[in-house]
């Protein structure tokens, strides 16, 4: 919380006004001993009152962090400022009439007065507080939403390098697949197949989040494209519990891993592929058998798996993306995030 411009601007000012704001109800006349005196009683209590409550609104703000829980936030800081400020306000009223019994009374009109009084300042400076909390939230979700939507124009661009215009490729599989004979069967299952791909690229470029479900159906149906080149050198297990399907990733992010292992592994019979997808813990996990090509399908930039990675921290998923290299594999645990 950097409000420390905040405070050593606020403080003396609002004291300063509540002086000002006094002055015209005093009897007697106007001295610079009283002024003074008057700014530093007023100072003393904007102190107490402005820290006390400023660490309250911290409190409150890491108990209640979320945009969800600010109504609950301000109703408990309605409330706990009422109470400090009621309580800070009777012991400053006590300690200055030790001092000053002629200026502080400890009659109960008096302390009401003080109390209703006191309230106003602190009203003000918590609204200023939220104010600032707000408005930095609306920007920070502002640059993210931003960031989030060049991530996914990024993804977008990577999962499509070399590619057709997909709506364009996507109306001639279908117009392929109505001329291919019906009597060849592999070769219609490869174009629906294909199809489905592109189909599902189409509808998920412009969300964030998919439910787990249509992304690893999208695996799916892109592992069987490559299962017809790469045959039983690869080999794909899956194992996701039904009541975690419901969860959400990043479109294509389960794929861009998938397609990373045959980018720069070693596919053979002598040497085949390895995939498993699971999930537990809150991770998707995906591991495959490592060994590196000696040159790979492409040259490696790690863009694929760095986006990844920061689509996920712009979708402020509840733990990070781990990746671990190991001699034999390399796994990544992609967060699940909520429904």
């Amino acid at each position: 919380m950097n409000d420390r411009r905040l405070r050593l601007l606020g403080i003396p000012l609002l004291s300063v006004l509540i002086v000002l704001l006094s002055l015209p109800g005093q009897a007697h006349p106007l001295r610079a001993g009283m002024v003074l005196l008057q700014f530093t009683i007023s100072l003393l209590f904007t102190l107490v009152l402005w820290l006390g409550n400023r660490a309250l609104w911290g409190v409150l703000l890491q108990r209640f962090p979320g945009v969800e829980q600010t109504a609950r936030r301000l109703w408990w800081l309605v409330g706990a400022c009422l109470l400090y400020t009621s309580v800070a306000t009777l012991a400053l009223v006590v300690l200055l009439h030790q001092l000053m019994p002629a200026y502080f009374s400890l009659t109960p009109r008096f302390l009401f007065n003080q109390i209703a009084f006191d309230l106003i300042p602190t009203l003000i400076v918590q609204l200023i507080y939220e104010s600032r909390h707000f408005f930095g939230q609306w920007e920070h979700n502002l640059r993210r939403a931003e960031q989030l939507s060049r991530a996914g124009v990024q993804s977008q661009l990577e999962a499509l390098q070399n590619q057709l215009d997909p709506h364009f490729l996507f109306n001639s599989l279908n117009t392929l697949s109505a001329l291919i004979d019906a009597q060849n069967e592999p070769a219609q299952q490869f174009v629906e197949q294909l199809a489905d791909v592109y189909r599902y690229v189409l509808e998920s470029r412009n969300q964030p989040t998919v439910p787990l479900a249509e992304e690893l159906a999208f695996v799916d149906a892109y592992l069987a494209l490559q299962k017809v080149r790469f045959r039983d050198n690869l080999r794909v297990e899956q194992h996701v519990p039904a009541a975690l399907l419901r969860h959400r990733v990043a479109p294509l992010s389960v794929q861009v891993l998938v397609e990373n292992a045959l980018k720069h592994n070693v596919v053979s019979r002598e040497h085949p592929l390895s995939v498993s997808i699971t999930a537990e813990d809150g991770f998707l996990r995906v591991q495959n058998s490592f060994r590196p090509r000696a040159s790979g399908l492409g040259a490696s930039t790690g863009l694929g798996l760095q986006n990844t990675v920061h689509r996920y921290e712009l979708l402020q998923a509840p733990h990070p993306v781990r990746i671990e290299a190991a001699a034999a594999t390399f796994t990544v645990w992609l967060p699940l995030l909520p429904a």
